[in-house]
């Protein structure tokens, strides 16, 4: 029996309130945490979450992308959808072994890891709570709902056992326990609800092998994808110090959260859009992706502009002075909002849906290997600014190569894009801001009046100029106002 679809409306409003919650998290703790444990401490920290991802990339394999696709496609069929999720979280489980004892080795084995043994093996928990967490199930199911409350509310419980139990440098390690209960705890919960969706008990049939080819090439993408979100920090790490590591990841944390609000409509279409590619509707295929990259462009064009006028001001007030050598690096890495986020359109929500994986793998080989290389050059002369041009110049990459390689389709999806009107909006709005870098005054009132004034003329011209986006943004928040 088919299921009720749910409402993609209502799925983009709960991942809007999940991305909130990441976005207010950070906004909350890192000015605390990054005056509390300095540069040195909040490096530390980063350095050894960057390792951990590498590890643990491989225990994933390519399942959190590929599992969206393939229970979003069988998720009318309960026996069906319990065996594809028997099979791949076998495959995570057994790699969960293999890298455990790679890992643990790894440890005893590599000088650098040894300086903070302790710490690697409390973030090393992550590892397996991710393997078990099965949040490719509940995106396929667009459980958006229940992502978003169990998301919130273990952030709630992380943010006040940092502001009880982080008081000196040398809780760094402490700050990492409890980072890692914010982001990956909530997976025991995706474990014990699995009965809700699947049967527990064997299906028969299993057919693991059907998988090795689709999860190695989202494994591909993965690997590619990770080498230049992360290889930053670890080339950081070996080549410079861990300070180094603390300005980048101060400049990284600011992009992460805006980087969330960006993508926050488009993470809710993987299941959606690949839903209507397997049953061939793709006239709404293309009616959300139009849709979709419209809204992206309309926030991540506006954020990367002001955040690059405002860096100063926004790493002093989030991080605190010890961190001045993290404004350039700030400046350089913002534009990458806006070619992260059409990438992400391009490539996770409208090429893998077609099946076009391969070519995804393709562009983030590309990236991955330009990233490499440019840090190798650029970061024993500039440390965190180094990264941050490898970082910028590898997302360049990757943008142009996918647009290369959908050629003939890529017009389609920039169809409701308004170029003319957002530039000159972003033009005008930038104009009305910078003044108050002139003036005299602490530094959350010139934020907050340069964001009223950026973000308020950026807004009201756009209505001006009857952009279809923002008319109906606005339509719904007044909507909803008069409801109540």
């Amino acid at each position: 029996m088919k299921k009720k679809q749910k409402s993609v409306k209502l799925n983009m409003i709960m991942n809007m309130l999940l991305t909130m919650s990441n976005f207010i998290f950070p906004i909350i703790t890192f000015p605390y945490i990054s005056r509390i444990l300095l540069p040195i401490g909040t490096g530390k920290v980063t350095f050894a979450t960057s390792v951990v991802t590498y590890f643990g990339m491989f225990v994933q394999l390519g399942v959190p992308t590929y599992g969206v696709r393939a229970c979003a496609k069988v998720r009318d069929d309960k026996e069906t959808l319990s065996r594809i999720v028997h099979e791949l979280l076998s495959i995570n489980l057994l790699m969960t072994v293999v890298v455990y004892i790679v890992y643990i080795i790894s440890l005893f084995q590599v000088p650098r890891f040894n300086q903070d043994l302790k710490l690697f093996f409390i973030l090393g928990i992550s590892i397996f709570l991710n393997a078990i967490g099965v949040e490719w199930l509940y995106k396929g199911l667009e459980e958006y709902g229940y992502i978003t409350v169990r998301s919130i509310v273990f952030k709630l419980i992380a943010i006040i056992a940092m502001f009880l139990l982080v008081h000196e440098q040398k809780d760094y390690i402490l700050y990492g326990g409890i980072s890692i209960f914010a982001s990956s705890a909530s997976n025991i919960l995706n474990f014990i609800n699995l009965r809700k969706f699947i049967y527990l008990k064997s299906v028969g049939n299993y057919n693991v092998k059907k998988h090795i080819k689709y999860v190695l090439i989202f494994f591909a993408m993965s690997v590619a994808t990770t080498i230049y979100t992360n290889l930053d920090n670890v080339m950081l790490g070996f080549m410079r110090d861990d300070v180094q590591v603390g300005y980048y990841g101060a400049a990284v944390k600011i992009k992460t959260i805006l980087l969330s609000i960006v993508t926050s409509a488009s993470t809710v279409l993987l299941p959606r859009a690949s839903y209507y590619v397997d049953r061939g509707e793709m006239d709404e295929f293309y009616r959300i992706l139009k849709k979709t990259m419209h809204f992206i462009v309309l926030v991540a064009f506006p954020f990367s502009v002001y955040f690059i006028f405002f860096a100063k001001e926004g790493i002093l007030f989030l991080s605190g002075k010890e961190y001045g050598g993290a404004i350039m690096p700030m400046q350089v890495i913002m534009p990458t909002l806006l070619l992260i986020g059409i990438t992400n359109v391009i490539g996770i929500q409208m090429m893998v849906p077609m099946g076009r994986e391969k070519l995804v793998l393709y562009s983030e080989i590309a990236g991955a290997v330009t990233d490499l290389i440019l840090n190798a050059i650029f970061i024993p002369e500039f440390g965190a600014t180094g990264a941050a041009i490898g970082t910028l110049i590898a997302e360049i990459v990757v943008l142009t190569w996918q647009i290369l390689s959908i050629k003939d389709i890529r017009l389609k999806i920039f169809d409701e894009v308004p170029w003319i009107k957002l530039i000159l909006s972003v033009c005008l709005a930038s104009a009305a801001s910078v003044w108050i870098k002139n003036v005299d005054c602490n530094l959350f009132v010139a934020l907050t009046v340069s964001a009223v004034c950026f973000f308020g003329i950026y807004g009201i011209l756009l209505l001006a100029l009857r952009d279809n986006i923002m008319k109906e943004i606005i339509d719904s928040i007044i909507t909803k106002i008069f409801k109540k």
